[in-house]
């Protein structure tokens, strides 16, 4: 089994900041990808930003330049770094984790999700 727990999500003010947190664990034989995405009332969902294993990175074109993702390989978290935030950006966060298994099977997983609300 493999749980996805995320953190960091709450209330902020226009052009404020926020960083969410991550952490994979449980029967993890590789991690490929990791990544944010969000989902706003109405709205599909959408990717946010990704990081896979090497170390690349990939950015939605609304997020880019503000928004920061890294990663702590040795304890399979994920992070976001969101800053000069806009009512916009108001959404519910999912952390989205592409592994391999244990027994050697590639898996996706979601987390539960992380309320971010942009707000005057």
């Amino acid at each position: 089994q493999v749980q996805v727990i995320e953190s960091g999500g709450g209330l902020v003010q226009p052009g404020g900041s926020l960083r969410l947190s991550c952490a994979a664990s449980g029967s993890i034989l590789s991690i490929n990808a990791m990544g944010w995405y969000r989902q706003a009332p109405g709205k599909q969902r959408e990717l946010v930003a990704d990081i896979i294993s090497g170390g690349n990175t990939h950015y939605a074109d609304s997020v880019t330049g503000r928004f920061t993702i890294s990663r702590d390989n040795a304890k399979n978290t994920v992070y976001l770094q969101m800053n000069s935030l806009k009512p916009e950006d108001t959404a519910v966060y999912y952390c989205n984790v592409d592994l391999h298994g244990s027994d050697w099977s590639r898996r996706y997983y979601w987390g539960q999700g992380t309320q971010v609300t942009v707000s005057s």
